[in-house]
């Protein structure tokens, strides 16, 4: 194939827009805010966790502390009754001494109980302040992402309006490439390697490989406008001044 060599070095530019728009995809799928962002969802996930877990403790202890009042309660009203029935008078001996036993043990009981409630309360308040701490750190943690997550939409803005303006000057410079070498490159890049490389003192531009002094002296010979492919990695070799090669 046959093409004049400032034609084809059109594809040159093509590759160097297409290096572009590769580093500006990987640059958009890679900022750093997302790996902030990310991390940040796991300290939230953790802290409602921890928020979830405070609830649980909280809801078991105000159960248990309605249990033991009603239980305290229960034992205040028998006391009342058995403390009125004392004090009405004219039991026997036997009823007397187990109602005064029972209303003993009712009192020590009802003692034993009214410390518990004040170690429930004592522990309702510290299930307490850890949902606050919790319920604070999650916030806290949602307003620093949604911080960062503005500053990663306006870096993605940012970004999005490089790549597009390299999309937009692709299509002006494939406009102007020899249909037949960009249908060739484009092959090419489809195969997940480079398209086009400059034969720069010696070595391949697409992968970097030096030709041999062979290679080097069978392109020497070929014509300007002959379209020449790298043997290792099948781009298209564009030749200038600097490609190095032998007289």
């Amino acid at each position: 194939m046959k093409v004049e060599a400032s034609r084809q070095r059109i594809l040159l530019e093509v590759a160097d827009v297409d290096a572009q728009i590769a580093r500006l995809k990987r640059e958009r799928s890679s900022l750093p805010e997302d790996a902030e962002i990310s991390e940040l969802t796991t300290r939230i996930d953790g802290a409602r966790d921890d928020l979830v877990r405070a609830q649980i403790a909280a809801e078991d202890i105000d159960r248990e502390y309605r249990r033991v009042d009603s239980e305290v309660n229960g034992m205040s009203a028998r006391e009342k009754k058995d403390a009125a029935q004392l004090d009405g008078g004219g039991l026997p001996p036997k009823q007397l001494a187990e109602l005064q036993h029972e209303l003993a043990g009712l009192r020590r009981r009802r003692s034993v109980l009214e410390d518990d409630l004040l170690a429930l309360m004592e522990r309702q308040e510290a299930t307490t302040a850890e949902q606050q701490r919790a319920s604070a750190t999650v916030a806290q943690l949602e307003s620093d992402r949604a911080d960062i997550e503005t500053r990663r939409d306006a870096a993605l803005v940012k970004v999005d309006e490089k790549l597009s303006d390299a999309v937009d000057k692709r299509d002006a410079i494939t406009a102007e490439a020899p249909t037949e070498l960009l249908a060739i490159y484009d092959r090419q890049r489809a195969s997940g390697r480079v398209g086009a490389g400059l034969l720069r003192q010696q070595r391949c531009g697409a992968c970097r490989m030096e030709l041999d002094r062979g290679t080097l002296s069978s392109i020497a010979m070929a014509a300007s406008d002959e379209v020449l492919r790298c043997e290792e990695c099948g781009a298209l070799l564009i030749r200038t001044s600097e490609s190095g090669l032998p007289k």
